[in-house]
């Protein structure tokens, strides 16, 4: 049998901030339905309760107000250069996903001159001039897609490895008058990826990526605050969130079918799926009908590890932050195993969804 070029994972690390947001935070918040219609600030503690009970998130994560976006995906690279135990003078690549740069903590302001990846590598100081260093804005499956382009550059033969970031900081561009700002978080989390040579399929087996713009752009923008009192200016993310669902539901499992069906594998092979950490029912939707395309009604107990109810959503960094706490096993009773096959998943702003399929060494 003839050798195949194949993209690993050895390394893996992220930044999770130490400043623990729980949802008593945001009983003096001034909420609104829309533009027009405040609702009682005595009421906030039901709504915050049924946003728990809904999303599953209990708590979320926020960087301190002098770190940036840069710093902590900085950190969470350095981690996964150790775990890999290579010299970071011999990447080839480095991939940094984001969606709003670094972000001022007071102003809001989105600062993307230099690119992030740019700031990282200078943060790692890395001299090497061959180590190419670019930002990739795709959503919320931005670092899985720059998971993707890694693949591709290994896989060509041109280069031997690479290192992908996801690093957000979600509560700087969240609105406070509108409940959805209690979804957000930030974080980073990286992996180093290899090129190895072998005759037995490993890594990255295969992956699938749809970007459905035309009649779902929409879905996720940015846009002024509900409270006239903040005034136009400032922007701050809007989601249309019942619409994403259902989007979301009706399109992530196809996408995880096609990558699968790609390498002729079903999800009885599946040990693990790996999905953008967005709202636990979400996630729970998307798990449920991806079963059902298989024609299996139940779904395993723990095959869907799960960080949304302590870190919240950051966006990019989820599925890097989840990915590195499964390997190192920090997740009560989650672990991957050589020979494991994983599916990694997320949707976002765009709508972009991807899938990848990976088979642990």
């Amino acid at each position: 049998m003839a050798t195949r070029r194949y993209s690993i994972f050895t390394g893996s690390g992220s930044c999770v901030p130490s400043r623990v947001v729980e949802g008593r935070a945001f009983l003096r918040n001034a909420f609104f339905l829309d533009h027009n219609h405040p609702i009682d600030r005595t009421d906030n503690g039901r709504v915050i309760d049924k946003f728990r009970e809904i999303t599953d998130i209990s708590a979320r994560r926020y960087a301190p107000d002098d770190v940036m976006a840069s710093d902590l995906g900085a950190t969470a690279a350095r981690e996964a250069i150790t775990d890999a135990d290579i010299d970071p003078e011999t990447l080839d690549h480095l991939i940094v996903a984001h969606n709003f740069g670094d972000v001022d903590a007071k102003t809001g302001r989105l600062d993307f001159c230099p690119t992030l990846a740019a700031r990282i590598k200078e943060h790692l100081g890395i001299r090497n001039p061959r180590c190419v260093a670019y930002d990739l804005p795709f959503g919320c499956p931005g670092w899985l897609q720059g998971v993707i382009h890694a693949d591709y550059f290994l896989r060509s033969g041109d280069s031997q490895r690479a290192i992908v970031v996801g690093a957000e900081t979600l509560s700087r561009v969240c609105d406070p008058s509108d409940r959805d700002s209690m979804l957000y978080a930030d974080g980073a989390g990286a992996v180093v990826i290899e090129a190895v040579e072998t005759e037995n399929p490993t890594g990255i087996l295969s992956h699938v990526t749809r970007s459905d713009a035309l009649g779902h752009v929409s879905l996720l923008t940015m846009g002024s605050s509900y409270d006239p009192a903040l005034g136009p200016d400032r922007r701050y993310l809007k989601m249309r969130g019942r619409a994403l669902y259902q989007y979301a539901v009706q399109t992530v499992p196809d996408v995880v079918k096609e990558s699968l069906d790609r390498v002729g594998l079903t999800l009885t092979s599946v040990a693990k799926v790996l999905l953008h950490q967005a709202n636990a029912k979400l996630d729970e939707a998307i798990l449920a009908r991806l079963f059902k395309l298989y024609e299996q009604p139940e779904v395993p107990e723990g095959i869907m590890p799960m960080t949304i109810s302590w870190l919240g959503n950051s966006s990019v960094a989820t599925l890097p932050t989840l990915l590195d706490l499964v390997r190192r096993e920090e997740i009560l009773d989650q672990r991957l195993q050589s020979g494991n096959v994983v599916v990694l998943a997320a949707v976002g702003a765009g709508m972009n969804v991807n899938s990848l399929v990976y088979r642990c060494p």
